[in-house]
């Protein structure tokens, strides 16, 4: 009997140490032989703990490490795929190696392993799925260390439907409910030739992979807008540079109604201010009773617990 595949992640991150160890713990947990951290900006702690570990490794992306590559992109898009795409021809040591950000977080029904192992010999990438986390209700929390997430319906004539029944004042503008993405990551079979990854996909001698395998038995957690208090700390970055600007041309769903997020989210302040958010977000991002009826009539509601803390200890014991 033949063993089954390694896999590995590969991240551009800036964020709190607690943040990248936590998302390295998780996966790890999971059974990724590597977990390839960049730093986008140098994190003392975090490094530390990362290179203490025997499956991190750890790439701190200073000016001396863009002098090398024709200089640092402005964009922290471009940065991710020139990092992810480095790593993948530099021998990432797996058999696979999926590219996901710090808030993203695998989330298997049996293990990735396997999964991977089912896959046909051919397939050069296979996609993961997102769901988005959903806010507690400070009115009617979930158990003790467990976390709402949303879903949507993968073929996109039910998903509009869907979407309009399930958040009723804004479903127009929203693809499948989601304020992130909707076409999830990919895992890419390494040891292959001219390969460039991409944020959502890859691509073999410049051309994207058009029809990736899919892996219905794992699903990826993004905790995208989590918390009100996250989500606006997050906002102006994202309404600038980020998921939500404006250069996004491109409306969540291809009828000719939606708005783009940034187009919303302006029209939102221009008219009613925080006050317009807060109630957008209430609406949307928010697992009220309510909400939570309408996403589990359609299969979409997902009770998750990542128990975070508790890998990070386990993980990097010494890191606070």
């Amino acid at each position: 009997m033949s063993s089954l595949p390694t896999w590995g992640v590969v991240s551009t991150i800036k964020a709190p140490a607690t943040d990248i160890l936590n998302f390295a713990a998780h996966h790890l947990d999971l059974g990724a032989q590597r977990m390839h951290i960049y730093l986008d900006a140098d994190n003392a702690e975090a490094r530390a703990a990362l290179k203490a570990h025997p499956k991190c490794r750890v790439t701190v992306t200073d000016a001396a490490y863009w002098a090398r590559r024709n200089g640092r992109p402005d964009a922290h898009q471009p940065r991710q795929t020139a990092n992810a795409t480095h790593c993948y021809n530099r021998r990432p040591q797996v058999d696979w190696l999926l590219h996901v950000d710090v808030d993203e977080f695998l989330w298997p029904d049996r293990p990735v392993a396997e999964q991977l192992a089912a896959l046909p010999a051919e397939t050069r990438s296979a996609r993961v799925r997102p769901v988005e986390a959903l806010a507690p209700d400070p009115d009617d929390p979930p158990p003790d260390g467990q976390i709402w997430c949303k879903g949507h319906d993968r073929h996109q004539g039910a998903r509009r439907a869907q979407t309009n029944e399930i958040y009723p004042t804004y479903g127009d503008h929203l693809n499948g409910g989601f304020l992130s993405h909707v076409a999830g990551k990919v895992f890419v079979r390494t040891g292959l030739d001219k390969v460039s990854l991409r944020i959502h996909n890859a691509f073999f001698d410049r051309v994207q992979d058009p029809d990736p395998a899919r892996l219905d038995d794992m699903r990826l957690v993004h905790l995208h807008a989590h918390s009100w208090t996250h989500w606006q700390q997050t906002y102006r970055f994202r309404m600038a540079q980020g998921s939500y600007r404006d250069s996004l041309r491109a409306a969540p769903m291809p009828d000719g109604i939606a708005l783009t997020m940034n187009q919303l989210f302006s029209m939102l302040e221009e008219d009613g201010g925080e006050a317009a958010l807060a109630a957008f977000y209430r609406e949307v991002c928010t697992a009220t009773p309510d909400l939570r009826a309408r996403l589990e009539k359609y299969g979409h509601l997902h009770a998750i617990r990542l128990d975070l803390d508790f890998k990070r200890r386990k993980h990097f014991p010494y890191s606070g």
